[in-house]
This record gives structure tokens, sequence and C-alpha cells, in this order.
């Protein structure tokens, strides 16, 4: 995993705010969470975002575009080929899970069809422990 102090200044401000976040944000709303550290626009952002995305310390949750920190290593693997999410449809609370078991079968699942697994995104939709008892 790659060391925070390896970071450019841009990076560190967006990785550090999705941290002390502790939730998914978009990139907007990063923007106007950083603005006060000097970076003024949404292609700073994104740009960040892009290269916090390819380190694997922050992951891009598709079906609401936002982005989270991570909270796994991932065992270091920079080869990163399954990420996934449990989505709360009643708060909208986001919590990375652990895919370790599903990532070391993909291969084989798609193997007999002649398929290399470059990426795989599982968002799992439901209701968080706190919202079951509402």
């Amino acid at each position: 995993m790659m060391r925070q102090s390896e970071l450019n200044r841009n990076e560190t401000a967006v990785y550090n705010e999705l941290v002390r976040q502790g939730c998914a944000l978009t990139a907007y709303e990063l923007l106007d969470s950083v603005q006060s550290l000097g970076i003024r626009s949404p292609t700073q952002v994104y740009r960040a975002l892009e290269r916090l995305t390819e380190r694997h310390l922050v992951h891009r949750v598709e079906s609401v575009n936002a982005f989270i920190a991570c909270t796994h290593a991932h065992n270091n693997e920079p080869n990163l080929e399954a990420v996934g999410f449990t989505i709360c449809e009643n708060c909208g609370r986001i919590n990375e899970i652990d895919l370790l078991p599903v990532e070391m079968n993909l291969d084989d699942l798609t193997a007999g069809i002649g398929f290399k697994v470059e990426y795989s995104l599982l968002e799992i939709r439901g209701k968080c422990q706190n919202c079951q008892t509402v």
C-alpha cells in the first residue's frame, strides 16, 4: 500500500477529507470540503480521485457516483480485481466489504469461456443493522 507521504498536496487533501468524513462523497461534495485548502476546480478533485483510485486508496461507488476511502488492505495487491460495497437503501450508509473469497474464484468462473477478469464491482443493496430495527 502506498504511503501517504507519497501523495501530492491535492491527493492528500482529498484522501484526508474522505477519511475524516467516513462516508462516500461526490466529487462536488469533496470540492466544497477542500476549497479552503486551495483546491478550486472540479478538475483538481477528479485528478486526485483518479490517482487515489489507481492506488487503491479510494474506491468509486458507481451506482451513486461517489467515492469512499478504502478500508481494506486488499493484501497489498497491485492488481486489485474485486471491490464490494453494502449500500443501505434507508440511510444511504456505504461500507466496503472483503471480497477475497469472490476474487479468488473469479478467474476459475470465467476461465472456461476464455475471459480474463480485470476488475469487478459488487454493490449489494439492503438495510444496515441500524435501519433493520426501525
